[in-house]
């Protein structure tokens, strides 16, 4: 029982040191509602991107992310961690609906990332949501990660 204690007070602790995030409305459209998640610290990328990819001028790179039923809230963050190139997002849902593109600037900070949450009022429809990532101005080769998540 000790072990539960700990693991809980270690996850309230760590709840209690994230700083808060607040978020700006930046797109409506669709019954969709899609905010930027204005300084989210940088740890959520370690924490939600484990793969890196590479991006040239003009390429597109395709990602999938499998959303299940009752999900209310979509995340996806790209992050690509310097404003000398800039990628664009562009968000497919299951039911045709396109959101974006969306650029680093979007947020109101060029960081080189680009940190949304989507929302729809009565749910998110389930299935595959595609998200196109773009290179929209790169010189060489950029490194970007990118990750993505429904619930």
């Amino acid at each position: 029982m000790k072990v539960h204690w700990l693991a809980l007070l270690f996850i309230v602790g760590l709840a209690l040191s994230i700083p808060s995030v607040s978020a700006k409305v930046i797109e409506e459209k669709d019954g969709y509602t899609v905010t930027t998640v204005e300084n989210a610290p940088s740890r959520f990328a370690d924490v939600f991107a484990l793969t890196s990819y590479t991006i040239t001028q003009g390429q597109t790179r395709w990602h999938t992310t499998s959303v299940p039923s009752g999900a209310t809230r979509f995340f996806s963050n790209l992050n690509w961690g310097t404003s000398a190139n800039s990628l664009a997002l562009t968000l497919y849902t299951p039911d045709a609906s396109v959101l974006g593109p969306y650029y680093d600037p979007a947020d109101g900070v060029i960081d080189g990332r680009i940190y949304l949450m989507v929302t729809r009022s009565g749910g998110l429809p389930s299935g595959t949501w595609s998200s196109k990532v773009y290179g929209s101005s790169v010189t060489g080769t950029q490194t970007y990660s990118y990750s993505a998540s429904g619930y």
